[in-house]
């Protein structure tokens, strides 16, 4: 086995924590990980707000491509899970229409479902030989036509990214974009059948207790207490000495550096760097996203009664997307009779500002108008925060500026994964960052290649992966 010295980790979200227990797996002695917060789990935390409503950072659901993860959370949490098959629905022109929408456009009044499938037609008989589109907004249409991309398709993606679809590239989608199959379409208007069983969120586990927040305190549960340390905010990386520098003055010295710092961040506080990777590192796109949880009692409408999430296109509305965060377990709420909870995610962008003056005020508005408030259900909590990092945008000319920061970095034994130190959103699912810092510990330790990182498709195929 190779000798990677002393490892100092960044972050004890998903990757940090994916590293720390490889490295403790493989016997590693010499590493230490830093986290900025009072806890572990990053982006994937779970905070419960005075009134004893559970709320995760966003909407986070369990579900693998890697037998490897997944016996590290069961080894972290046993059997306290459940398991719900996927709900998800699409809130348009006051109706559900259940996800994928455009396997469901039988759900549509006549004249919409009528100029959507002629305008699918149209487009899977022009791709016909065509070439390939040079953006996302362009294979939009190219896969779904006119009318189902101004009904849905761009309203829906330049709400949830904050930035036009034509800002963004083609590399990313895989398995996050049903492409329509016309035939099947067709036959679930014939049939008025919903067709709901695309994608491999289909079935999914979550946490009995402790929200998504839980499976990471278990995991850093298996850790050595004495390898975490918490409370660190690092403010500067000196390269050539390889010494971490922290506000309160304290000093962490490394031969192997792992970061799951935001890129732009790490390229930032990396001294010396030669100056055209730290400008790439400050092209890197990004939006941020509030997170809003409203905690109810009473009132709850059967139409919820079984759902897990859903999408809002419409401008009406702040939130691309509401889950109904009690369906996932019943200790979200507390204890007593007729609680429950829905968990709101806005975004905020250069291109897509937000005035948060009255958020509270409007959420709720638009809560009652798309039928998810009765007027019978009492607010008793309302929970907000704001992620600064919240999606890393796809967007064109990302590749070519990670392909000029990585091996500045690496040269100086620094490696930045994770859902922001790596930047692929299309690997940035917590099953994908977990196993981002396994693979990398296996690479420095035991000479096998990354999979995951450089090549998402291929972890997106399947559950194909176990270490021994």
């Amino acid at each position: 086995m190779n000798d990677p010295g002393r490892v100092l980790i960044l972050g004890s979200g998903p990757t940090g924590l994916g590293a720390a227990y490889r490295l403790q797996e493989l016997g590693v002695k010499d590493f230490q990980l830093l986290e900025l917060g009072a806890g572990p789990g990053g982006l994937a935390a779970s905070h419960v707000d005075p009134q004893g409503f559970t709320w995760d950072l966003g909407g986070h659901v369990q579900f693998s491509h890697y037998s490897y993860y997944d016996a590290v959370l069961d080894l972290a949490l046993k059997d306290a899970w459940l398991w719900h098959e996927r709900e998800s629905w699409v809130w348009l022109k006051e109706r559900f229409v259940p996800y994928p929408f455009q396997n469901n456009i039988h759900r549509l009044d006549a004249r919409d479902r009528e100029r959507v499938l002629a305008d699918l037609r149209a487009a899977a008989s022009a791709r016909t030989g065509a070439g390939r589109p040079a953006n996302f907004g362009e294979w939009l249409r190219w896969n779904f036509g006119q009318a189902l991309c101004e009904l849905f398709m761009e309203p829906y993606n330049a709400k949830v990214w904050g930035c036009p679809p034509s800002h963004m590239g083609v590399s990313w989608m895989g398995e996050r974009v049903a492409v329509p199959d016309v035939a099947r379409i067709e036959r679930n208007i014939q049939e008025n059948r919903d067709d709901v069983s695309w994608g491999p969120n289909n079935r999914f586990r979550f946490p009995l207790h402790g929200g998504t927040g839980g499976i990471w305190e278990g995991v850093a549960g298996l850790l050595d207490p004495s390898r975490l340390s918490f409370g660190c905010n690092v403010v500067r990386v000196e390269l050539d000495a390889r010494v971490v520098v922290l506000e309160d003055g304290r000093r962490f010295s490394y031969d192997t550096l792992i970061s799951t710092l935001p890129i732009d961040v790490l390229s930032r506080i990396c001294d010396p760097l030669p100056p055209e990777v730290r400008r790439a590192g400050g092209q890197m796109r990004y939006s941020s996203v509030h997170v809003l949880g409203v905690g109810l009692r009473h009132g709850m409408p059967e139409s919820l009664s079984k759902k897990c999430w859903m999408y809002f296109p419409e401008e009406h509305s702040p939130y691309y997307r509401v889950t109904v965060f009690s369906n996932y377990s019943p200790n979200h709420v507390p204890e007593g009779g007729g609680y429950w909870s829905l968990m709101a995610e806005v975004c905020e962008s250069p291109t897509r500002p937000l005035s948060t003056s009255d958020l509270k005020g409007w959420t709720l508005k638009a809560m009652r108008q798309d039928a998810l408030i009765p007027p019978d259900a009492e607010v008793v909590s309302f929970w907000h925060t704001r992620l600064d990092h919240g999606y890393p945008t796809p967007f064109v000319g990302r590749d070519e500026l990670l392909a000029q920061i990585h091996p500045a970095l690496e040269e100086k034994r620094v490696f930045s994964r994770g859902r922001f130190g790596g930047w692929k959103y299309e690997a940035g699912n917590q099953d994908h960052c977990f196993m981002q810092g396994v693979e990398l510990v296996d690479r420095l330790t035991l000479g096998r290649p990354e999979v995951t990182y450089p090549d998402p498709n291929r972890a997106n195929s399947g559950i194909f992966l176990t270490k021994s």
